[in-house]
C-alpha cells in the first residue's frame, strides 16, 4: 500500500455503474487520512452525459498513460477509495493540468477540511 497525493494518476478498479468494476486510471484529487483517497474516474472515450476534461502525455509532470490519443478525467464523478485497492502509480499530472481539474470538480462533491478540536468542543457546548 503506498500513499498518493493529490495529482497522482493511479490504477484502481473501479465501478462507474451497477455493472461490474473495470481497471481504469484515476486522478487523486484529494486524500482523506492516511487511508482514504478521493478520484475521478479516466476513460478513453469522452462520457455522452457528463462533463470531463480531456487530457495527454502533455499534461503529465512524471509518468504517463499508454495513450494512442486523449483520455477524458470524468470531473462529475468522484469517489472514494482505500489507498489498499491502488493498483499502481502511473504518473503525475503537471500543476495547470491538476488545477484545470480541480477547478471542473463541483465543490460539493470534495470532502471539507475536519473542524478543529476547538470549533467541535464550541459545537458540543
Amino acid at each position: 500500500m503506498g500513499q498518493y497525493v493529490r495529482g497522482d494518476v493511479i490504477l484502481a478498479s473501479v465501478a462507474l455503474d451497477e455493472r461490474s468494476a473495470k481497471t481504469r486510471p484515476a486522478v487523486v484529487i484529494a486524500t482523506g487520512g492516511t487511508t482514504m483517497i478521493h478520484i475521478c474516474p479516466v476513460s478513453s472515450r469522452p462520457p455522452s452525459d457528463a462533463p470531463c476534461i480531456p487530457i495527454s502525455l502533455d499534461d503529465f509532470s512524471e509518468g504517463g498513460l499508454d495513450l494512442f490519443g486523449e483520455s477524458y478525467v470524468m470531473t462529475s464523478r468522484v469517489l472514494t477509495i482505500q489507498s489498499g485497492d491502488v493498483i499502481g502509480k502511473r504518473g503525475r499530472l503537471n500543476t495547470d493540468s491538476l488545477a484545470e481539474i480541480a477547478g471542473r470538480v463541483p465543490a460539493i462533491m470534495l470532502p471539507g477540511p475536519a473542524p478543529a478540536k476547538n470549533e467541535r468542543a464550541r459545537k458540543g457546548r
